[in-house]
């Protein structure tokens, strides 16, 4: 683990405190997007975990939200499930509330908590995979695992 990047290996501890076992792998070619990844971890786009970070347009406070790699986010839906409107944060922000540049944001090892919501088609897979802290860094893990781990929220996307 000592050859990975810093912040992948702030996940996998991350990870283990959380009771997770997983295995950080750093890959070759990029996996900033959910196809890039798909093809880098030769699985189906619906099994990458997009780490997207949002921000509540009232509270200030900031929401996570794992996406399946083929869908995107209805914001108005997910607005009326969390209570409030969302708005995107810049790349600057994404950094301060998560510790991880945008590509690499992990679904946890950040700072503080965050409240988190996962999308349920994830968890019609037995393994999903999710970026590592960095562009180049994945890992993979059980969706309800990864459910527990964060105390993610379900939620239809």
């Amino acid at each position: 683990m000592s050859d990975l990047p810093e912040s992948a290996q702030r996940v996998a501890e991350a990870a283990r405190l959380a009771g997770l076992e997983i295995r950080v792998l750093e890959m070759s070619q990029g996996t900033r997007s959910a196809e890039d990844a798909a093809r880098a971890c030769d699985c189906a786009v619906d099994q990458i975990v997009k780490t997207l970070v949002f921000v509540g347009l009232d509270s200030g406070k900031p929401y996570l939200l794992l996406v399946s790699g083929a869908h995107r986010v209805d914001e108005t839906g997910i607005a009326e499930i969390l209570g409030e409107g969302l708005r995107r944060p810049d790349a600057k922000t994404v950094r301060a509330l998560t510790g991880f540049a945008i590509g690499g944001v992990a679904p946890f090892g950040h700072p503080e908590p965050i409240a988190t919501v996962i999308d349920a088609h994830l968890l019609d897979y037995d393994v999903v995979w999710a970026a590592a802290g960095t562009p180049h860094c994945v890992f993979s893990v059980a969706p309800d695992a990864l459910k527990a781990a964060t105390g993610a929220r379900i939620a239809a996307f």
